[in-house]
């Protein structure tokens, strides 16, 4: 495991719980999850895969579009936020809803084996998000669908107060490469323009907004 991986892995292990409490219940996220699900299209009986998945919040959303005959399929580099998701899928007895530990970088997906690939907050950590999407659009192939949901800086003048807010969070909840870059909301920045630009690239219907005053940022298409 690189070290990039090992530290991702140690953080989000350590607080795997807190971060599940952030992702359920922090404000608004749920509807920017939603929204973007909601623009993947996905049908009854699609395989998804989410690329990063964390603690499974998405799991109940994804779940509800492919239905009791498709699947999901979580794949997340931390031990730890693994053993939550896989607490959630137990409890819920979902049959059709499965972990894998895994690179989001390098997946344990093969071509063809999923219909769509969903990530949220995921482009900020990588070093080459463009070559991840890519990557992606590879995995799914012509037809299969992308959605991104990622946060970034907002350039709308009445958010100018809550940018610093938000760098706050940057340098405590990204990975070191961003927190420890001498201009880490430019690198975050920078980071998620690439991957939602990417998917642009690969698809020529994408789908893409932004919102909660221009912080977040969601993406979907199908792939050409």
């Amino acid at each position: 495991m690189s070290d990039r991986l090992g530290r991702t892995q140690r953080f989000y292990t350590r607080w795997a719980r807190l971060y599940d409490l952030i992702a359920v219940y922090t404000p608004g996220m749920g509807s920017l999850r939603a929204a973007v699900i909601d623009r993947l299209a996905l049908k009854p009986g699609d395989t998804v895969v989410e690329m990063g998945c964390g603690t499974g919040a998405n799991f109940p959303l994804l779940r509800q579009q492919v239905g009791p005959q498709g699947q999901v399929i979580g794949v997340d580099v931390s031990t730890g936020v693994l053993s939550v998701a896989t607490d959630r899928i137990k409890r819920n007895g979902w049959a059709n809803v499965h972990v894998v530990r895994g690179d989001a970088t390098e997946p344990p997906v093969d071509r063809g084996d999923a219909d769509a690939i969903f990530a949220s907050l995921v482009a900020g950590m990588v070093t080459d998000p463009a070559g991840m999407v890519h990557d992606w659009a590879d995995l799914v192939g012509s037809g299969g669908r992308l959605g991104l949901l990622d946060l970034a800086r907002s350039s709308n003048p009445r958010a100018r107060l809550l940018n610093g807010l938000f760098r706050r969070f940057v340098t405590t909840a990204n990975p070191r490469s961003v927190r420890e870059s001498a201009a880490p909301l430019a690198t975050l920045d920078r980071r998620v323009a690439a991957a939602h630009r990417q998917l642009q690239e690969r698809c020529s219907d994408a789908d893409s907004a932004t919102r909660t005053l221009g912080f977040a940022r969601l993406s979907a298409g199908t792939v050409d």
